[in-house]
């Protein structure tokens, strides 16, 4: 699904460029759970950014589903982003002035999906999560561990073959970090390429293998 080649990333500062991420390669697989760990500042977060296109300033090759990212501009790398890929975030990024039902309904808005397919979509997600009571409940109204469901549901929603989680269960105690991580597992058997990045060794362990960054290079032992 996810093959790179020789990746590199760097910043410029006033004493020059920074390199945040060194030549990294690496494939992943249809149908993987991969768990990304490191350092803080050892270039975790930067990876996830490229792997979900939000990042364009980059240099070396990415093939994704047989597209070459590389070779693709913003547009064509958003596309592919809305199509493909959902992303949960540590800070679960919900819009407070929208209920969890109109939370859920924005991925689909972006897309040419008639309102009553909508609706229908939003429906099975609320029930397929167990949250139809939290439909018309504004975020504030929820627990952290209910809010981060949500916005798993609304990274899910479009039924995208790439999750991508950066610190998903960072906010979390560990009880809720817990059902999050049994979800992604249970998502990741129904087909779901999942990659995560993490500081928690229990949670890594739900992945199928740990890749380790440190100082933006990647380790030549993976677990």
């Amino acid at each position: 699904m996810i093959k790179l080649r020789n990746i590199e990333r760097c910043f410029k500062t006033k004493a020059g460029f920074t390199y945040v991420l060194r030549q990294i390669t690496l494939d992943i697989a249809e149908g993987e759970f991969v768990t990304i760990m490191g350092p803080s500042g050892a270039g975790k977060s930067t990876l996830l950014g490229i792997l979900g296109m939000y990042d364009h300033s980059w240099e070396g090759e990415f093939q994704f589903l047989e597209y070459p990212v590389h070779r693709l501009n913003a547009k064509e790398r958003a596309m592919l982003n809305k199509r493909f890929v959902g992303f949960v975030f540590q800070q679960f990024h919900l819009l407070d002035d929208l209920t969890v039902a109109e939370n859920l309904d924005i991925p689909l808005s972006y897309r040419n999906i008639p309102k009553s397919e909508r609706q229908a979509l939003v429906a099975d997600v609320l029930d397929r999560f167990s949250i139809v009571a939290k439909k018309d409940l504004y975020p504030s109204q929820l627990s952290g561990g209910q809010q981060q469901l949500v916005a798993v549901a609304r990274a899910l929603i479009a039924s995208p073959k790439l999750l991508l989680a950066d610190e998903p269960t960072g906010n979390l105690h560990t009880d809720q970090g817990r059902e999050i991580m049994e979800l992604f597992k249970k998502l990741n058997r129904e087909g779901t390429t999942i990659v995560q990045v993490t500081h928690n060794e229990a949670w890594a362990a739900y992945g199928q293998r740990i890749i380790r960054l440190k100082d933006g290079w990647m380790e030549k032992r993976e677990t």
